[in-house]
């Protein structure tokens, strides 16, 4: 009796342990079924980088793969925001419930201001690949401990410099990390007009990069935790660099029409290709035309003292989506997720494209397999010091663009009769006007726009 007691008990669990799995199975079909019914979403999304349909470019291509790898995701690209008037057609979508949910930012602050933006700080602070952009740039995005945006698209400012230029006249030529000193020696040595060789190609961006390059306590143009210090030495210095360049022949983009008659090339940037410019001032956005069309040595140098400058793009999620995670999905795939970046640099090769931006995520599979097919020194050493990069800040600093171009001075300058804050910057380069004589007046309107705007912003 006992063994056929324990023959059924056998039987029974037997019995019970197929029923489990059976279970199992079934539930793990139910569960694969509902994977494959997901609800289908549309997204809606502008940005001005995508070319046309015939085009094709890497960033249409980076869509289809997006919807192949979730095919319940469809992304329809909205028309009606265009760069013609970006902002206008954005307010206008807002306006008429047609905001796209996912769109290309030219200044957040002024997306904040128009309460376009939704808060994705807990989708951010979830996502193990938002950790690993850079500390200055996830900073960038944030404002009073809110991410409203996500970083988009990473680039470097600095110079390029054309090694055979200098090389030939027997000098050192700029390295990443060269001295101010050594720079601005070697762009006033280089110069040769008579052979149609001129140093730089517009100095007033030395203004801006001057201030960070001489004091590591300042950011771009002097800006520092929301302070200007436009009353300091180190921005009357560069103001004055600027001046002595623009004015006695070592920059391409101020010389007259006399003096230019012997160099090759009708703007700075064709001068450059031709061969004539020893130093140009621009953004990683430029190296695949330096790739395919320059016949020189060439590298990138960043800014003079070692300063490795950010120009960031950024993409916002309307705040009246529908689909927050999927657009957020969408915008890490197409910005600074691995499995984007790895792909974005896959279809790059496949297509025979070369990649206009830098990773943003600091994974280094994603470094190692980008900087395998990018051979630019400079570049490289630039990114490894991204702990110390500065920011421009058009794009994310309030009240920055009325400082630096649009705010009224009430100073006469040239033929204005109330300059803005650019067109006195500028008359400073010319030698018209002297910046000590303004300095301490355009440091405090400077100050004051900022504080303003950063009070607009305070209950965003």
């Amino acid at each position: 009796m006992k063994k056929l007691l324990s023959i059924f008990a056998v039987f029974t669990l037997l019995f019970s342990l197929a029923a489990c799995n059976s279970a199992k199975e079934t539930s793990g079909e139910k569960s694969k079924e509902k994977d494959s019914k997901q609800e289908e979403v549309t997204l809606s999304y502008a940005n001005w980088n995508l070319g046309t349909e015939e085009e094709q470019n890497l960033e249409r291509l980076m869509i289809k793969a997006f919807e192949e790898q979730y095919p319940h995701i469809k992304i329809e690209i909205n028309e009606t925001v265009t760069t013609k008037d970006w902002n206008g057609t954005l307010a206008t979508a807002a306006s008429s419930g047609t905001m796209p949910d996912l769109f290309a930012l030219p200044q957040i602050p002024l997306a904040l201001a128009n309460d376009w933006l939704l808060d994705i700080t807990e989708l951010a602070s979830k996502d193990k690949d938002f950790a690993n952009i850079s500390q200055v740039v996830r900073d960038s995005a944030a404002y009073n401990g809110k991410t409203f945006a996500v970083p988009f698209g990473q680039l470097f400012l600095g110079y390029f410099v054309n090694k055979d230029l200098f090389n030939e006249a027997n000098l050192d030529y700029p390295e990443f990390g060269t001295s101010v000193e050594d720079f601005v020696s070697g762009v006033k040595e280089v110069t040769n007009l008579s052979k149609g060789i001129v140093g730089i190609n517009n100095p007033a961006g030395i203004v801006d990069w001057y201030p960070a390059a001489v004091n590591s306590d300042m950011g771009w143009y002097t800006l520092k935790d929301g302070q200007y210090a436009l009353d300091s030495k180190e921005y009357i210095n560069g103001v004055n660099l600027a001046k002595e360049l623009s004015t006695n022949g070592y920059a391409y983009d101020t010389l007259t029409d006399e003096q230019k008659a012997n160099i090759k090339g009708k703007d700075g940037n064709e001068v450059f290709l031709q061969g004539g410019l020893a130093v140009k001032s621009d953004g990683t956005w430029t190296v695949p035309d330096l790739i395919e069309k320059a016949t020189f040595d060439w590298d990138f140098i960043g800014f003079p003292g070692g300063v490795t400058a950010l120009a960031i793009d950024y993409a916002g999620i309307s705040k009246t989506t529908k689909h927050p995670e999927e657009a957020f999905l969408f915008a890490k795939w197409m910005s600074y997720g691995k499995a984007g970046s790895m792909k974005r640099m896959e279809i790059a090769e496949k297509e025979g494209k070369t990649l206009s931006t830098l990773p943003i995520n600091t994974d280094q599979e994603i470094l190692d397999e980008y900087f395998s097919s990018l051979d630019v020194p400079g570049i490289r050493t630039a990114y490894e010091n991204l702990d110390k990069a500065i920011i421009e800040p058009v794009k994310m600093v309030p009240g920055y663009i009325d400082a630096r171009w649009q705010a009224l001075t009430g100073v006469k300058a040239g033929d204005k009769a109330n300059a803005n804050t650019g067109e006195l910057v500028n008359s400073f380069i010319k030698g018209e006007l002297k910046v000590e004589d303004y300095a301490k007046q355009l440091d405090q309107l400077a100050d004051q726009k900022s504080a303003e705007a950063q009070e607009a912003l305070k209950n965003k």
